[in-house]
């Protein structure tokens, strides 16, 4: 089965990448994909700290932005200990590793596992693309935990998971939409909603459209229903005798 991509939404320390790439390998995850590293890359660093997980790095894709990152993507989970204030699923690693089995059975072959920089962790629009939250339950005294450390646990449900009986698969609502396609919906809806002025307090637009984007990922969208709702703005947008 195809695994769940990895992706570090600006990662600080290269010694860190080459760490998660170890950690990934361990669990049998082999694709990273990097968003603007603040020390660039390629990273010396990484190299060293990987420590015999050299394919992982020498095969890691480097992007400018979040959103191309996860464009090719049919679902992303957004592992954070801060739920940001925003209406998402809340699941455990194991509960996460058993749903993205299921789904990646039904056809959802790409699955985003979505890290945040290491000093300050996801910001709200990063979470606001994720189609849930993965919180690690761990003492709440003390549960901070290093880069490395947060997608070795995650990876870990995941290749338990995957030693067991596989799900069968199913697929009854046709294909998923990628987090391009949705993307894409969204930069639509939102500019028709200025257009239109429903965001007509500026200083609470970005929570707003939070929320809209929280609302359409909790769908699961499949290719067809973006192409309904697409077709809905542009009848939208007709002009009227």
């Amino acid at each position: 089965m195809i695994s769940p991509i990895v992706i570090l939404d600006r990662p600080q320390l290269g010694e860190n990448i080459g760490f998660t790439a170890r950690a990934m390998l361990n669990c049998g995850l082999t694709e990273m994909r990097l968003v603007s590293p603040r020390d660039g890359w390629p990273n010396s660093a990484a190299d060293a700290a990987a420590a015999g997980a050299d394919q992982v790095i020498v095969d890691a894709g480097c992007f400018e932005s979040l959103e191309a990152a996860i464009g090719d993507c049919h679902r992303v989970y957004a592992a954070t200990a801060r739920r940001r204030e925003q209406i998402k699923r809340i699941l455990t690693p194991r509960e996460a590793a058993g749903e993205m089995h299921a789904v990646m059975s039904e056809g959802e072959t790409k699955i985003g596992l979505l890290f945040g920089p290491e000093r300050s962790g996801l910001e709200n629009d990063a979470v606001a693309l994720a189609d849930a939250v993965i919180e690690v339950p761990l003492n709440p005294e003390f549960s901070s935990l290093s880069l490395a450390q947060a997608v070795l646990l995650v990876a870990y449900e995941w290749w338990l998971a995957n030693l067991e009986e596989k799900v069968e698969a199913s697929d009854l609502r046709g294909e998923p939409a990628t987090k391009e396609e949705l993307l894409n919906y969204f930069v639509r809806l939102e500019t028709a909603l200025d257009e239109s002025g429903f965001f007509h307090v500026a200083e609470k637009r970005p929570i707003m459209v939070r929320n809209i984007r929280n609302l359409f990922q909790r769908a699961n969208l499949t290719e067809q229903e973006i192409r309904t709702l697409q077709g809905i703005l542009t009848s939208l947008s007709q002009p009227r005798d």
